[in-house]
């Protein structure tokens, strides 16, 4: 296993001899006795020069260190409903190295959050996260507030941070309980995103932190202090940290490329912004949009030993698609059904039970099953056991697409983009006959395969190695009868392929993968091929399903975009402000969808970013 990976370690409920909650891991209490409301308005409010810093700005940005139960957080959020000169967006980032279980933070909450957050304390528990290494993005108030919640060491989170701080609250267990909070190397990456006159305050008001402050960057001083303390520490950064994204100017409109997975996915992150979005669908110009009559797919998280780039995107990609979808209406929200997840082959039980005792993920996300359980959850036999992601999702991306595009108010238009050239501050977007199809300050390529053409044709794409290897690869799916499968079962079922439950017309099964094909297209050789993966993944015979005849049956076809490493290219090219790319999502789509959707928006509105910078660069068009 990497020695990178660290898994974490949740806090455990435990009180002192006088009620009062502590941490078992560091012996030191969570909060003032004096009253965490209290404290946070002293110290971390008013020795931030809050509410008055923020009034007349149009966002705010906040970091903290030691979430704990998030009173902090509770108490700004108060204040910032409270001000009628409020900034139009208040963005939280806060790390926490041993969060509480969810049913613990509800639980806590109720009993020391005062009654003037309760309100809002009921809000927090519904989303908080499950226990799961990396970052996690809450939004309240319709997204004018947002809280980005790294789970694990404060250290290493700190420096794949990407923000614009304009106050830090360091509110980490006593210097001496854990030196680590207020150690050199954490206090220098806070500063590294320090915005211009960014404030600090602290409840610790030691020489040692004052000087370590000093050394990071910051110029502090004493303050009176809270509950008993003769003092506290405020203070201001010297110079603005390395550069961070700033937000956009000129007009919100932004041109999409594409209207399949990658293109919704971006325009509802920009239209829950307030962009106004233009889509071309290049499908549209003959009457059949993007992904029509694709009736199912499953979005399920990979697991890997060492944690790898891929499985903490999968990670991310699966938790952001929820929350940005589970509220869409009808069948365009994903069905949490789970998903079992059956092992290639039998032997491989140990070394998986070895992989999920080294992540320690919580089981009630991730947890080993034999194969009695897995066909008790799957409601039919399976062939072996495996794993349950309780998370895995049915979605059904024609209406999913859809749905998307009309929540984000977009004009969709027919038109397939060929070229795409520089006008002024922003690019037109140009057709095989060289006319204007739209134009805008930002235009996005979603457009799969085409991504790489267009860049190519317009004389773009040299200085993007990895974005000239792109390739497509054909793939099918296949509808079965649900009777054939006496109703098919009652979660996904993947492995080699994978089986869906019944939608409605049947269950979907899965995939091919055809490199070199001339076009994507039902074939009775690829239904044989779906039928037999399916075939594999149960532990029964069932008459129905093995009379179907290959050919014989509806199906979709479509094609994968492809990069090397199989991870996609998202974000702006370098070579050419204003114009981005998100593509090669390969087999993926649902995965990345919504998560890169959310990353360019943030960018693009000089958000704390939704990913740690170490996966950002890996996905960084190049």
């Amino acid at each position: 296993m990497s020695v990178t990976y660290v898994p974490l370690i949740p806090a455990k409920v435990a009180f002192d001899s006088t009620g009062r909650l502590v941490s078992s891991v560091y012996g030191d209490v969570y909060h003032s006795p004096s009253g965490a409301l209290g404290q946070a308005e002293h110290v971390f409010l008013r020795g931030n020069g809050l509410p008055e810093r923020w009034r007349g700005r149009s966002s705010f940005t906040v970091c903290e260190t030691g979430f704990g139960l998030g009173l902090n957080f509770l108490a700004l959020w108060k204040a910032w409903r409270d001000d009628p000169q409020r900034p139009a967006a208040l963005h939280v980032v806060s790390m926490e190295g041993h969060p509480f279980t969810r049913d613990d933070v509800s639980t806590l909450l109720s009993r020391y959050a005062p009654e003037p957050l309760a309100a809002l304390t009921t809000r927090l528990s519904a989303q908080w996260p499950a226990l799961l290494p990396g970052l996690h993005r809450l939004e309240f108030e319709n997204g004018a507030v947002t809280l980005t919640l790294g789970f694990g060491d404060a250290q290493v989170l700190a420096s794949r941070l990407s923000a614009r701080v304009d106050a830090f609250f360091l509110d980490g267990f006593a210097p001496e309980r854990n030196p680590q909070m207020w150690a050199q190397p954490l206090l220098r990456s806070l500063a590294a995103l320090a915005a211009p006159g960014a404030t600090v305050a602290t409840w610790a008001c030691t020489g040692e932190v004052r000087r370590d402050l000093a050394e990071a960057g910051f110029d502090v001083r004493r303050a009176p202090g809270y509950g008993g303390k003769w003092h506290m520490t405020m203070g201001q950064v010297r110079e603005a940290g390395r550069a961070a994204a700033s937000p956009a100017v000129g007009q919100r409109h932004a041109v999409i490329v594409g209207a399949g997975l990658a293109g919704a996915g971006i325009a509802q992150a920009l239209a829950v912004r307030d962009w106004r979005v233009t889509v071309l669908d290049a499908g549209r110009i003959q009457g059949v949009p993007t992904h029509a009559g694709h009736l199912a797919a499953a979005l399920t998280p990979v697991v890997a030993r060492d944690d790898n780039a891929r499985a903490r995107l999968s990670r991310a990609g699966s938790e952001r698609a929820l929350a940005r979808w589970q509220s869409l209406p009808g069948g365009a929200a994903p069905r949490v059904c789970g998903t079992v997840q059956v092992e290639r082959d039998a032997g491989r039980s140990a070394a998986l039970a070895g992989t999920l005792q080294a992540l320690a993920f919580p089981p009630d996300w991730v947890r080993q099953v034999s194969q009695q359980e897995a066909s008790a959850l799957a409601g039919l036999p399976v062939a072996r056991g495996g794993v349950f992601f309780s998370q895995g999702m049915l979605v059904q991306p024609g209406l999913l697409i859809d749905a998307l595009l009309t929540a984000a108010g977009a004009q969709v238009v027919p038109g397939r983009a060929a070229s795409v050239s520089q006008v002024g501050q922003g690019w037109s977007v140009r057709d095989a006959a060289d006319a204007e199809l739209a134009r805008a300050d930002t235009v996005i390529l979603a457009n799969a395969i085409g991504a790489r053409d267009v860049l190519s044709a317009s004389g773009l794409l040299s200085p993007l190695p990895r974005v000239a290897q792109m390739h497509a690869l054909a793939g099918e799916v296949t509808l079965v009868p649900a009777a054939a499968l006496e109703g098919g079962p009652r979660c996904i079922v993947g492995g080699e392929g994978y089986l869906l439950p019944d939608v409605g017309t049947g269950c979907v099964v899965g995939s091919t993968y055809v490199h070199d094909a001339a076009q994507a297209r039902v074939s009775d050789v690829g239904q044989r091929v779906t039928l037999g993966k399916a075939a594999g993944l149960l532990g029964a015979c069932f008459p129905g399903f093995d009379a179907l005849t290959p050919g014989s049956l509806p199906g979709w076809a479509g094609w994968r975009a492809v990069l090397p490493g199989r991870l996609p290219a998202v974000g702006e090219l370098p070579h050419a402000p204003g114009l981005w790319m998100a593509a090669g999502y390969a087999s993926r789509g649902l995965s990345w969808s919504a998560l890169m959707g959310d990353l360019i928006a943030a960018r693009l509105m000089g958000e704390p970013l939704p990913l740690e910078t170490d996966l950002v660069q890996l996905v960084t068009p190049r």
